[in-house]
């Protein structure tokens, strides 16, 4: 007997006794059971249910069905989609998928047919309700009340007749933290799939997720985490802010992190989560680009944060404005000071043409990086596939952009797709499209996929060393076949494209893992190149000063420089980040700068930098910068006995601790320094 076997079989003897406990002897069984589910059957026996109830409660009229899908309209647009491509995840396996309204009454359900018919025996179809009240343990009813994820595997059913079931749900809330549905997978007992629940939660994060960015699409939107790489997937967390700065929706992960409550009613401002003001956080985004932002939270933590709507819109493929805003952002992000050719010089610089960003761009003297581009150079109008390896943050999407933008293609579309942040049931769709009807709560002209849109220009796929294997061998065989045949379409479609991918993965060793396909290997594995990383390069000098330059070239137009002790730290430091964390270390220290100072100095360096390395070269010391001198303890005063008292003293403390420095001061106490000085002519 296998392993599996033996592991059921060892449970449903466990769920015997424990029915035999709970249910003939009146007592709690010890084992055999989840909390959730015991809790469940407690509350089932004191509602008065018997567990022994044969009648199968009818469904609601169709009349009501219809307006219980009315009153959940928003919840259906945006999971039809997701319902059918788990489905498709999971066909054949004796299975349903099944999304239910925030009182347990199934919307719409999709499985296989033969456990559909079996279903029908208990009323698992759309119009019956299964909350708790009625059904006893389920896993829908019993994630309402439980408010998370559950598993109710056979015999956990509180009503015996469903104990052939074995169903996983979770939970959906809304933008607002409301609880609106739930999203269930039910199969026969005697066949449970080990990732069922999994799929599930999967699933609710994507749709929690739409439903976030449909609700605030006009509002200010706050993406992070505490890794810079899970900004933009679905782990990160999500904040909606209204004009003001005061906070009006967050989604699961931003409350779980933040500590907010469950249901968000604008009554809390971003400041009080942050150790910025809602101004300052649209000052230091609003010439960010693409790059995150790193910012301390009020517990002392930090996370990566990047802001959507309003100021920026976020769209799979950049239009040529974009591009052309984000282009001196984007050079100096990859290489530092530019040195284009004549040809590329002119046309940047022509009246009414947008400067792009090209492999001439990027050329600064690092003799790594000038190897990558001469042989990426070569390559250029060829049908090469180019593999572009490096460490996260070294700006492998933009060498990307550059080599698309030099080649014969570079009128073409740009089409970038991040195999790492797409779930595994929807990248085929994203990737290969769909036709019109596929399925339902599908577009009824359907959707081109990223393949299509790349046609006649550059397709870049990165982290490709995360792709799933099954889109391994259908990505293959679109760049064998040189066509491309969309999810529920029966002819395929001619493409004409220059395939880019990057990882920071070694395929090598993935291929000899068996996480990614050989064949595929030496198809995108023609020319490699590798970027590399901030720590090892020459011409951190230029880079630094391109980045400043682009930093401060509309809000200080007479230029900013750098002190030779930051300099040399920025020399030394090891740049775990890359360039990535550089731009946003000067970014930092700009917006620190006060309107009269024009020099970066160590004190306006932000302070999670420090760690590492000291700015005067002393390994031991802890990466700080230099501390101001030792100031004598306040001598015992009178406590002040109004709010302006309180206040100049809190003012007259601050400056004492930063031994006079006036801009210190104000910097510390978040006000400039015309506030300061007017507040200190109170003084006297």
């Amino acid at each position: 007997m296998g392993v599996l076997p033996q592991l059921r079989e060892s449970r449903d003897e466990k769920l015997v006794a424990a029915r035999r406990f709970f249910f003939e002897l009146g007592e709690l069984p010890e084992t055999g059971l989840a909390p959730p589910v015991l809790r469940s059957w407690q509350r089932c026996r004191t509602a008065g249910l018997d567990h022994l109830d044969r009648h199968a409660l009818d469904p609601v009229g169709r009349t009501q069905l219809s307006d219980a899908r009315e009153r959940s309209g928003a919840l259906l647009d945006q999971a039809g989609g997701i319902m059918e491509h788990l489905f498709e995840q999971i066909r054949a396996s004796g299975s349903m998928v099944i999304l239910a309204d925030r009182d347990g009454l199934i919307l719409h359900s999709l499985g296989d047919p033969d456990f559909v018919d079996r279903a029908q025996h208990v009323a698992l179809r759309p119009g019956a309700s299964w909350n708790e009240d009625g059904r006893g343990t389920n896993a829908i009813g019993t994630a309402i009340v439980e408010g998370r994820a559950v598993e109710v595997l056979g015999a956990e059913h509180y009503l015996e007749r469903n104990g052939f079931l074995t169903c996983s749900a979770a939970p959906i809330f809304d933008a607002l933290g409301k609880l609106v549905g739930v999203f269930d997978i039910s199969g026969a007992s005697h066949v449970p799939q080990r990732h069922t629940l999994g799929l599930v939660r999967l699933s609710v994060q994507l749709l929690e997720k739409r439903l976030f960015e449909s609700r605030f699409a006009k509002n200010l939107r706050v993406a992070f985490h505490s890794r810079p790489e899970y900004v933009g997937t679905l782990q990160e967390g999500l904040l909606a802010l209204d004009d003001d700065g005061y906070i009006i929706g967050a989604n699961p992960v931003a409350r779980d992190c933040l500590g907010l409550p469950a249901e968000i009613n604008g009554a809390v401002p971003f400041a009080n989560l942050f150790r910025i003001g809602f101004g300052q956080l649209l000052d230091r985004t609003a010439s960010a680009g693409d790059a995150l932002t790193q910012l301390e939270l009020r517990r002392g933590d930090s996370v990566y944060v990047e802001v959507h709507g309003q100021r920026r819109t976020a769209v799979d493929v950049p239009s040529a404005a974009v591009l052309a805003r984000a282009a001196p952002l984007a050079k100096a992000a990859v290489t530092g000071p530019a040195r284009p050719a004549p040809a590329a010089k002119a046309a940047a610089t022509a009246p009414g043409r947008p400067a792009r960003l090209t492999l001439a761009c990027l050329a600064t003297g690092d003799a790594r990086l000038q190897l990558a581009l001469d042989r990426a150079r070569k390559v250029q109008g060829k049908d090469i596939p180019l593999l572009i390896q490096g460490e996260s943050g070294v700006g492998k999407e933009l060498f990307a952009h550059a080599f698309h933008n030099s080649g014969p293609r570079g009128d073409g579309p740009f089409v970038a797709l991040n195999c790492a942040a797409i779930p595994e049931n929807l990248i085929e769709s994203e990737l290969f499209g769909y036709s019109g009807g596929a399925f339902t709560g599908a577009r009824r002209e359907g959707a081109i996929g990223k393949i299509q849109q790349a046609h006649g220009g550059t397709l870049f796929l990165d982290e490709i060393g995360d792709m799933p294997l099954g889109m391994q061998a259908r990505l293959l065989r679109v760049l064998q076949e040189r066509s491309v045949t969309p999810v529920g379409a029966l002819a395929s479609i001619p493409v004409d494209i220059s395939l880019v991918c990057a990882t920071h993965r070694v395929l090598r060793d993935a291929v000899r893992q068996g996480l990614f396909r050989e064949d595929l290997y030496y198809r995108v594995n023609s020319l490699t190149v590798t970027l590399p990383p901030l720590r090892e390069r020459t011409d951190i000098r230029s880079i630094v000063g391109k980045l400043l330059d682009a930093e401060t070239r509309d809000t200080r137009p007479q230029g900013v420089g750098i002190g030779e002790e930051v300099m040399g730290f920025f020399e030394r430091y090891a740049w775990p980040g890359n360039i990535r964390q550089l731009q946003s270390v000067i970014r930092v220290a700009v917006a620190l700068l006060d309107d009269d100072e024009d020099e970066i100095r160590p004190v306006h360096l932000p302070e999670e930098l420090f760690g590492c390395q000291s700015l005067d070269g002393d390994d031991e010391c802890a990466q700080r910068p230099p501390a101001a001198p030792a100031q004598p303890v306040a001598e015992n005063r009178p406590e002040p006995r109004s709010l302006d008292e309180i206040e100049l003293a809190a003012i007259a403390t601050v400056i004492r601790e930063v031994g006079g420095n006036v801009s210190a001061a104000a910097r510390r106490l978040g006000v400039s320094r015309n506030t300061l000085y007017r507040k200190l002519g109170r003084i006297g």
